[in-house]
């Protein structure tokens, strides 16, 4: 069967159709950026009314593309959570009244769920059990996954996520919104001049910080004449320790749970150094690193079809009411 797919938790709007049996058949994504750049990070009201903009026109394009019709559409799968209210609305009332018009079932989406099973979009996805780390602008989370809606937690940031973080060091560095990017590309044109901490990382656990993290780079900054090469080497050693702090604590979760993959998402999953850290960590253990391409760490309606189709194929559906989690643990999720 075919199932369209909605994801419109943040800053951008992504359609997609997968079928059951023949995979992923098109995805359409629509990106915010330059809208937000302007003010230096996303502003929910702005990202709400971009929504109910692209969403109606992106879906009949996406159907339109996949060569198909209305009535071949069997399901439908929408982020409900978590992300922003607003939009989070904008994607549910619209995946609901679609499904009720054209009578056919719709299916509630954890976002993060969808990021989880993003590498299974790829020909060669990951077996079960993994360990899944997802880490993005609002999340960084050390999950065991044993199947679909099996999830067992077993770290969370305590403060702020690594894509936070990064957005929060770009904004010190003046280089602008999305942060991550930029980081990263400066970084290239550091040394390696500074020895920045690993949080967390001197105790047992598998929480992470990226607080102090943060506040360390500010007062290195403050501490130089703030030239190019400052910042280069600033970001640098900070991309540095966050990918060596997110390693650490990868290899600490395969080596107390004795799972030999690990499953790296979300749209920090897409930093270079990040993935070569974890690459090298997984080597030396005898461990197996799966990420989805690159289009697919950021948010896409592609994950959200494939995780939707899993779940109406089990049976599961939602009722006529409308709602949206802004907040909505993880583990809460039924299994299949």
């Amino acid at each position: 069967m075919y199932i369209l797919g909605i994801e419109s938790s943040c800053d951008e709007t992504g359609i997609a159709i997968y079928h059951s049996k023949k995979g992923l058949i098109h995805d359409t994504l629509y990106s915010q950026v330059s809208m937000h750049s302007e003010y230096g990070g996303v502003v929910p009201e702005l990202a709400s009314r971009d929504h109910i903009r692209k969403l109606v026109p992106l879906i009949k394009k996406t159907i339109r593309d996949s060569n198909l019709a209305r009535p071949d559409i069997s399901g439908i799968a929408y982020t409900a959570g978590p992300g922003l209210m607003g939009a989070l609305l904008v994607g549910a009332t619209t995946a609901r009244s679609l499904a009720w018009a054209w009578q056919i079932p719709a299916i509630a989406v954890h976002h993060m769920e969808g990021h989880l099973l993003a590498p299974m979009l790829e020909e060669t996805p990951p077996p079960y059990p993994f360990i899944a780390l997802l880490v993005s602008g609002g999340h960084t989370l050390l999950i065991q996954v044993d199947g679909i809606g099996q999830y067992t937690q077993l770290g969370e940031s305590l403060d702020d996520a690594a894509g936070e973080a990064f957005d929060k060091v770009a904004k010190m560095l003046e280089l602008g919104y999305p942060g991550g990017p930029k980081v990263s590309l400066l970084a290239e044109k550091g040394t390696d001049r500074f020895k920045f901490p690993r949080p967390m990382t001197d105790r047992p656990g598998l929480d992470f910080s990226f607080s102090g993290l943060k506040t360390f780079t500010m007062n290195t900054l403050n501490s130089t004449k703030k030239t190019n090469q400052d910042k280069a080497d600033i970001a640098y050693a900070f991309q540095k320790a966050t990918a060596e702090t997110l390693s650490i604590k990868c290899k600490r979760a395969l080596q107390l749970t004795g799972i030999n993959t690990l499953v790296i998402a979300g749209g920090v999953s897409a930093n270079t150094k990040i993935r070569s850290e974890l690459l090298k960590m997984t080597k030396k253990q005898r461990a197996t690193l799966f990420f989805p391409r690159l289009e697919f760490c950021t948010d896409n309606g592609a994950m959200i079809a494939y995780a939707g189709c899993q779940r109406l194929l089990a049976g599961q559906h939602e009722n006529l009411e409308i709602f949206a989690k802004p907040r909505w643990p993880i583990e809460t999720l039924l299994s299949i």
